[in-house]
């Protein structure tokens, strides 16, 4: 019997040039060891929201669980330290880096789920900062499987990734051009997802960035 693929949640995140922030997985994880891919992983129950008085522009994006989109905020801030959110207007929020670090290391440690630190300082998700690019269902054979929503975010204004150690051996802003063409000569371990994102990031940035 094949096993049921958990929904999931990648995020891809790029700066204003279109570089992609690539991370590699250590070799003690046990599922892709030793490959590159995009922040990410399996909804928890805490993303579930009981409101959506916790998020901006919702309304537009209703094809699938809104959990999806707070797994994806949630693993970002948990792999590589960048926190997604604003004020209840819209604008830029700013927390100092003392309180991210702590809310970090708590999330991490499963002491607080992220909608209970976007309510604590009054923050919301935009759902419009999500760019969602596509669904894969990892094949049968696996014995791990994902339902996995990807999406792509850009870089918020004054955040630096900060890779956790326990989850990632290496992290790197990279063209996604480049990113290919080094799994193409073998250089960099991917999966067809991932590599299909990059695909997609180049759509993306063709129609959004460079324009």
């Amino acid at each position: 019997m094949s096993a049921i693929p958990k929904p999931a949640s990648t995020v891809i995140l790029i700066d204003q040039q279109g570089k992609v922030y690539l991370t590699k997985r250590p070799a003690t994880m046990k599922f892709l060891a030793g490959h590159y891919v995009f922040p990410g992983g399996s909804i928890d129950k805490g993303d579930f929201p009981s409101t959506t008085d916790l998020f901006l522009n919702v309304n537009n994006h209703l094809s699938f669980s809104i959990a999806h989109y707070v797994a994806a905020a949630r693993e970002l801030f948990e792999e590589v330290g960048i926190l997604l959110g604003c004020n209840e207007d819209g604008t830029k929020a700013v927390i100092n880096q003392e309180d991210m670090n702590h809310y970090r290391r708590y999330l991490l440690e499963g002491k607080v789920t992220y909608l209970e630190i976007m309510r604590e300082h009054r923050l919301v998700l935009n759902c419009d900062s999500f760019t969602y690019i596509g669904h894969k269902i990892t094949p049968e054979p696996s014995p791990i499987r994902f339902d996995t929503r990807f999406f792509i975010v850009v870089l918020p204004e004054g955040q630096t990734p900060l890779p956790d150690a326990y989850e990632i051996e290496e992290a790197f802003w990279i063209e996604p051009e480049a990113a290919l063409s080094a799994y193409k000569l073998g250089h960099l371990k991917m999966v067809r997802p991932t590599v299909g994102s990059l695909q997609a990031v180049m759509d993306y940035r063709d129609n959004h960035l460079l324009n």
